[in-house]
């Protein structure tokens, strides 16, 4: 069969000039969105890829860069369930040699290792995490071996491999810890990111590449054709209004929704999927007086103290969850199991008041049927689950790009002429490209801009080369280039940029995710709400009413996630949680 045409070649021959959709530089502003709402009312795509978390994200990406016709519909917003509620690591998974997992591991680095050095720089950083050891003898040859492992596949590209101390040494890096808590300690690197802005980007660079990308836009049935689906039937729960979707295939990335959208397709799925509720704190930095990163062994699992910018995120748990997927609720006893199990190592407790944020996430682990296929539950699975619909699951954040790419392959099994291979492990994200000769310049950058070089690395490491943009946004606004008043890590412009340029339609989207104002700072976003709804409203056209409707939905969320963290259990931190209202008040049940 002939090879298909790139973006713009249609499978049936016919062809449409994609190029004049392209946003500049993947803009999701409100212009683009309405576009994209005609477009996919009128058009016929190769791929329509339900769910923005990062695997969705991933799968539209990889689908666009190989020439398909693509559409990516999220019913909230981008990044919106487990992809902004993880550990915020790029990682090998060093725990999973001890299981023996050598494939996942070596997979999970090597993906690493792309996104350090060519991906996303300008967003994944390596960080450097001292093992504590604390049996004599045995431990350190042990675990030495293991990290030798590591390091061999992989774990010492970009980074340094591991690196052992004395108890000394150990305290000169943590003098935090407590003297009797160690015997000594071996360093080694991984690397973070922030997960929210990673998905976001990965969206955005899918959307350059001609992808149309849509928020807000909730599948409520599917179409078929005979015995194959043929598309979906989308909703705008910001209007109510509904459309037809054609589509060649449709790839279910909705991460804990599968099943819930494998029952709306009418089709038996392939695997189960279960939520394992995470939890994690975040504190101020000088509560933890350190120059690494911390980990834990605990008896189920291993416990991260992981620096991030003027914080330290501690976590994480590992709980079933059977309540509400969208919004899992932290409870008291979460919180008391992270608090004990770190004041177990720390010469200083934290306290319940130290805490700053506090965030649940939920993975989406494979379920088996039997203990063995649940073993599974970091590997992934991709199915052909009917004709004309994929989905898949599993997996961790790290392993976003291959997870997408091998749906990508599954589905080309409904879809007529040759598929060309995947290309994203040669597709820089946007802002990646030109990140490092930026680096350099950030003096003459702050110089022309009238900010100091420390904002410009903030803003570098959040926007990449994209910079230029985002400082552009201010350009007849110099007062945009002020700190917000009371969450002065970030500048009045990002406001604006993110409702303008990145997607967000809602406050709650700027303060949770575009920013993460909302774990970062001990108010949670509230003494900035009327700012930064004053802000992003500006651009999004909100009247006055709109915004204090914003704030105060904003508010109640808040004030019910505090009231959560109070409760003995997930029941009666559910029932809370869910007490507050949402900000999309047409989503249906069940949702992407």
């Amino acid at each position: 069969m002939p090879p298909r045409k790139p973006n713009g070649g249609r499978s049936d021959g016919s062809t449409v000039d994609a190029t004049a959709d392209y946003g500049r530089a993947g803009k999701l502003g409100e212009a683009e969105r309405a576009t994209a709402w005609q477009r996919l009312a009128s058009e016929t795509f190769d791929v329509v890829v339900i769910g923005g978390g990062v695997v969705g994200c991933g799968a539209a990406l990889d689908a666009a860069t190989r020439g398909l016709r693509v559409a990516l519909v999220e019913a909230r917003d981008l990044a919106s369930g487990t992809s902004s509620r993880s550990s915020k690591l790029f990682h090998g998974g060093l725990r999973y040699l001890e299981q023996l997992e050598f494939g996942l591991v070596r997979e999970a680095l090597h993906e690493r290792e792309l996104m350090l050095t060519r991906i996303a720089p300008h967003l994944v950083k390596p960080v450097s995490f001292l093992y504590p050891l604390t049996h004599r003898v045995w431990e350190r040859p042990y675990t030495a071996a293991g990290l030798f492992l590591y390091d061999t596949m992989g774990g010492a590209r970009s980074v340094p491999g591991q690196k052992h101390l004395t108890r000394a040494g150990a305290m000169r890096m943590v003098p935090a810890l407590k003297r009797g808590a160690l015997i000594g300690g071996i360093r080694y690197y991984d690397a973070q990111a922030d997960d929210a802005r990673h998905t976001m980007n990965v969206a955005r660079t899918a959307a350059h590449y001609g992808a149309v990308v849509r928020t807000s836009t909730q599948v409520v049935r599917f179409i078929r054709e005979a015995d194959r689906v043929s598309g979906v039937r989308v909703r705008d729960v910001e209007t109510g209004d509904e459309v037809d979707v054609q589509a060649g295939v449709v790839i279910n990335a909705t991460g804990v929704w599968t099943d819930e959208l494998q029952r709306l397709s009418g089709s038996r799925g392939r695997f189960r999927v279960r939520a394992s509720k995470g939890v994690h704190i975040v504190v101020p930095r000088d509560r933890i007086v350190a120059e690494s990163g911390l980990i834990l062994r605990t008896e189920k699992s291993v416990l991260f103290v992981i620096p991030w910018r003027n914080h330290w995120i501690v976590g994480t748990t590992d709980t079933d969850w059977n309540l509400d997927l969208a919004h899992p609720a932290a409870t008291k006893g979460d919180i008391d199991y992270i608090l004990d199990h770190v004041n177990s190592v720390l010469a200083t407790p934290l306290t319940h008041d130290d805490i700053e944020g506090v965030y649940a996430g939920l993975r989406p682990l494979l379920a088996g049927e039997s203990e063995s296929s649940s073993k599974l539950s970091r590997e992934h699975a991709v199915a052909r689950v009917a004709p004309g619909l994929v989905a898949i699951a599993g997996g961790k954040y790290t392993t976003y790009r291959v997870m997408a790419a091998d749906a990508v392959d599954v589905a080309a099994q409904d879809l007529p002429g040759r598929l060309q291979s995947s290309i994203t492990d040669k597709v820089p994200l946007l802002g990646a490209d030109g990140y490092h000769a930026l680096v350099n310049q950030v003096d003459q950058l702050g110089a022309r801009h009238g900010l100091h070089p420390y904002r410009v690395r903030h803003l570098l490491d959040r926007y990449g080369a994209l910079v230029h943009e985002v400082l552009a946004t201010a350009a007849d606004r110099p007062e945009l280039l002020k700190p917000l008043t009371a969450a002065p890590d970030y500048l009045q412009v990002e406001v604006v940029y993110a409702a303008s340029h990145e997607g967000a339609l809602h406050l709650e989207d700027v303060l949770a995710r575009r920013t993460r104002i909302s774990i970062e700072y001990p108010h949670r976003g509230v003494d900035c709400a009327e700012q930064v709804a004053e802000l992003a409203g500006a651009v999004l056209g909100w009247d006055q009413e709109t915004r204090t409707r914003e704030v105060e939905i904003y508010l109640a969320r808040v004030q019910a996630e505090r009231d959560s963290q109070v409760e003995p259990n997930d029941q009666a931190a559910d029932q809370a949680r869910t007490a507050a209202p949402e900000p999309r008040p047409l989503l249906l049940d069940p949702v992407s």
